[in-house]
């Protein structure tokens, strides 16, 4: 289970790192690149979130607010990474 934990921590952690990255870019292709590394990263915390889930580790209420929370954290960067592609196309 630690490495599980572990697991997601650097990902959990991750999300909050390039989001801040972000909000602090050179450019607006850097803006994206860590846009969408916070993306990809927040849905890897939702994998390790059930992992947890399926193997007893979290029950059924902790579960439900800790994935809920972490998914509408990806639907918040997923509109803003649909968002930065749309502006990109217009370029």
């Amino acid at each position: 289970m630690a490495n599980i934990c572990n697991q997601l921590m650097r990902a959990g952690t991750s999300v909050g790192a390039n989001n801040s990255e972000a909000t602090s870019a050179i450019s607006k292709a850097d803006y994206k690149s860590k846009s969408y590394i916070a993306l990809k990263e927040a849905r890897e915390s939702l994998y390790w979130i059930n992992l947890l889930h399926r193997n007893g580790y979290l029950d059924e209420k902790q579960y439900e607010s800790i994935y809920a929370d972490a998914d509408e954290l990806v639907r918040i960067l997923v509109a803003r990474c649909k968002k930065l592609d749309s502006e990109s196309e217009k370029e």
